[in-house]
């Protein structure tokens, strides 16, 4: 695999001295560049995942930022469909999941997929993107108990009602559907590191929903199945979810070398119940970003304090990029985060 000209991120990934803090964020390429929304007038969201030349050409446009890394463009729901479980983008609605899991035959009906059989198109996109980039490529994927979610809700959700009451009601048909969905994304995540990737980083997006009991008994165990495996190949593993303030030391214990921390918690207190043998990645409100550009340039200032020049701090967001963003308020950030952290 050739090194990164610019490898500070992976050098913070593993807690080594940097010149700067390394920077990039979470929806970095998508809605609120101009660039991309160009393509959208031409292109469906799942015609960019699927066409790698189209998904290249995405993954690349955020580089004119400056940003340290690239995350590959594509999207979570993307291994649901050949494992039998057809999805659409609708608009305003965000995705539709078109027969939502309801019954354990529906569970069983679902096949583990051969990522390089079902989903070369990504892999492809990997291999198109690495040599055109200077710096690190993330691939991603979706942890099951996310995945679960938008299979048995049919889309989003605001109390995950139907998914926990399978969770709770049918607990081994509920694991069933999570070891299936564990299997697909560590075989997922393996492809995409064989293909190329610098790094990966499991989003579950939606377990904040859970305590801590609930986290350790239904979703842990398949974690720590698709974190293990992933951290053999030596790459970093980011491990990142929303809302996840009192899941900080379970999610310590499935794994990952990066603990992500979302905008509601310090990174001090996280990194007192994290331990000082995880790098952090973090954790800027997206929100910051829609006010003026001096008002996101003190939030950021406000995280790099937080941080406190400790080894293994990737700056982030503490969720993705939001479509209003003005685009120089997010190369402002990354102007700021590297002039001030600059050592």
């Amino acid at each position: 695999m050739s090194r990164p000209v610019n490898d500070r991120f992976l050098r913070a990934c593993r807690r080594e001295p940097v010149d700067a803090t390394p920077v990039w964020f979470m929806r970095q390429a998508g809605r609120y560049m101009p660039e991309y929304r160009k393509l959208r007038e031409k292109h469906t969201l799942l015609e960019l995942c699927k066409t790698p030349e189209l998904a290249t050409a995405v993954t690349l446009q955020p580089m004119r930022l400056g940003v340290d890394a690239a995350i590959l463009f594509a999207d979570i729901l993307l291994p649901l469909e050949p494992m039998g479980a057809p999805f659409e983008f609708a608009k305003g609605e965000g995705p539709i999941v078109h027969e939502p899991i309801a019954t354990r035959a529906q569970i069983d009906r679902l096949r583990v997929i051969d990522p390089d059989e079902s989903l070369p198109y990504v892999l492809a996109a990997i291999r198109l993107v690495k040599p055109e980039l200077r710096v690190p490529l993330i691939g991603f994927a979706g942890a099951p108990f996310t995945l679960a979610s938008y299979l048995i809700e049919g889309g989003k959700s605001v109390n995950f009602a139907k998914t926990k009451k399978l969770m709770y009601g049918e607990p081994e048909a509920f694991a069933a559907l999570m070891g299936k969905l564990a299997e697909v994304v560590r075989r997922y995540l393996l492809a995409q590191i064989a293909a190329g990737v610098d790094a990966v980083q499991l989003f579950d997006s939606w377990v904040g929903e859970l305590s801590p009991d609930d986290y350790r008994q239904h979703v842990q165990p398949h974690v720590a199945h698709i974190l293990r495996d992933v951290s053999e190949p030596g790459v970093p593993v980011i491990h990142f979810g929303v809302g996840t303030s009192a899941l900080l030391e379970p999610m310590r214990d499935a794994g990952g070398t990066v603990i992500g921390v979302d905008y509601c918690t310090s990174l001090a207190d996280a990194w007192s119940r994290v331990g000082s043998d995880r790098a952090l990645q973090g954790n800027m409100d997206p929100c910051a970003l829609l006010a003026t550009r001096e008002v996101a340039v003190k939030h950021a200032q406000r995280v790099l304090d937080a941080a406190g020049g400790r080894p293994g701090h990737i700056f982030n967001l503490g969720h993705g990029i939001l479509p209003e963003t003005p685009v120089d308020h997010v190369q402002a950030v990354v102007e700021h985060v590297h002039a001030s952290s600059a050592r």
